[in-house]
């Protein structure tokens, strides 16, 4: 067995005639090793002892604070100026809607629009009002009383306003079956108005 430095260094047991060397750990391996236990000691005297940094959970309760006054901010805008919304008639915005619709509100109102638990949208007996902002407001804030959810902590103001849009060209639509008979009576036209206005 060689005495030299360099070489590995064999270690008196063997297993299976296989003999353990005891090689030196790279320099490198060891500065980094050393780095991270001088690193380790750091944080957690400024961040547990002094307090001078946030924690996880404190950044997470900071950050949750922060978008929460975004959302609130974003939605008391689209409340202020609901009542001016008008239907739109941008095809990817239809298409949004139509997606939406199929996804959270044809369970209730029927693929078609027709009526299933909810009422028929085709038609022109509107329960909540008949226009286009009173059907905004209804799904922003849906009606408990009658089982639908309130939309507006779940779904953006655009969506909102995309299904709503969506469903305004479902008005007047021909139903392949007959839909959900009328719940309330027909909304009052004003003279040369069309019915599904």
């Amino acid at each position: 067995m060689s005495k030299d430095p360099k070489d590995p260094l064999l270690l008196d047991h063997e297993y299976d005639g296989i003999q353990e060397l005891d090689n030196n750990l790279p320099r490198w391996w060891v500065w980094l090793f050393y780095i991270t236990i001088i690193f380790s000691a750091v944080y957690l005297v400024y961040y547990h002892v002094a307090k001078a940094g946030d924690l996880s959970a404190q950044e997470y309760q900071q950050e949750m604070k922060a978008g929460e006054a975004l959302k609130a901010g974003a939605m008391s805008r689209f409340e202020t100026t609901m009542d001016s919304l008008t239907p739109s008639t941008d095809p990817a915005v239809l298409a949004s809607g139509q997606q939406t619709y199929a996804k959270l509100c044809a369970p209730c109102h029927r693929d078609d629009g027709g009526g299933l638990v909810g009422p028929n949208l085709t038609d022109s007996y509107w329960i909540h009002g008949s226009n286009y902002v009173d059907t905004v407001k209804v799904i922003w804030d849906g009606v408990p009383a009658k089982g639908m959810i309130t939309w507006k902590a779940m779904l953006k103001p655009d969506q909102i306003q995309a299904v709503a849009s969506y469903i305004y060209t479902l008005r007047g639509a021909k139903l392949t079956k007959p839909g959900k008979a009328p719940e309330n009576q027909q909304a009052p036209q004003p003279a040369g108005a069309s019915q599904f206005e």
